[in-house]
């Protein structure tokens, strides 16, 4: 078997980088505590990108599968599934169903003051987040908090879970002052210019190709599904896929 080459210039990058990947410039996930982050504004003039992913379809779709009906206008056969076993309405499938409904995140360009300020990089961050950005936005009192002159700083605090099953808490307050985005212009710009497009880092994948995950995660001969759903509703679901 040949090497993958693309995997092996990819180590070598990762070593040259002081062990972080390119996934590391791309993404930003906060730390436990608090930090300071600014978010920054995008060319079409909407920074808040809403998209809809399903999860939960096992180790060939770890990081989700962005939904064809919801993002794209197309048809989604994981929806289509997750709709009948809900409407089977037992126990068991009506569990099913909601790991598989679709779910939204959202991603906004931000770059942390302290670290590395001169390259953006990508938050992704849930619903409540995004309803206090919106507020925020929307009040006159704050306006545009993206502007690269009179914008506001954030001071984000993280909180791990205590408790098993339990999610991290997010909180974000406002600095009360507003700040520019960077000390001058030029720096300014290169903030701006290492924006990176958000749209390219999730995979458009067709109504066929979602089709094919999800008869992988069904597929009996790639490990126990679900346990909780009858063998009776898969069967018949491959069925119908297959039709």
């Amino acid at each position: 078997m040949a090497l993958d080459m693309a995997k092996m210039k990819a180590k070598l990058q990762e070593l040259e980088n002081g062990g972080k990947s390119n996934s590391d410039k791309v993404w930003w996930k906060p730390q436990e505590g608090d930090q300071d982050i600014r978010l920054v504004p995008t060319e079409d003039g909407d920074p808040f990108k809403v998209y809809h992913f399903h999860y939960n379809l096992g180790e060939g779709a770890r990081g989700g599968v962005l939904c064809p009906k919801r993002q794209f206008g197309e048809n989604c056969p994981i929806c289509d599934f997750a709709s009948k076993l809900w409407q089977e309405g037992t126990d068991d499938s009506k569990k099913m169903a909601k790991s598989l409904f679709v779910r939204q995140r959202f991603f906004t360009p931000v770059i942390v003051r302290g670290e590395d300020e001169a390259t953006a990089r990508i938050w992704g961050y849930g619903k409540t987040i995004y309803e206090t950005l919106l507020g925020l936005v929307l009040n006159p009192d704050y306006g545009d908090i993206t502007h690269v002159d009179s914008g506001v700083d954030f001071t984000l605090t993280y909180t791990l879970p205590k408790t098993k099953g339990a999610f991290p808490q997010t909180n974000l307050v406002p600095k009360r002052k507003s700040s520019a985005l960077a000390k001058n212009k030029d720096a300014i710009k290169e903030i701006l210019k290492s924006v990176p497009e958000i749209d390219t880092l999730f995979q458009r994948k067709s109504p066929a190709d979602v089709k094919s995950i999800l008869e992988a995660f069904l597929d009996p001969t790639n490990g126990p599904l679900v346990s909780d759903v009858g063998v009776s509703s898969v069967d018949e679901a491959i069925k119908e896929l297959s039709a």
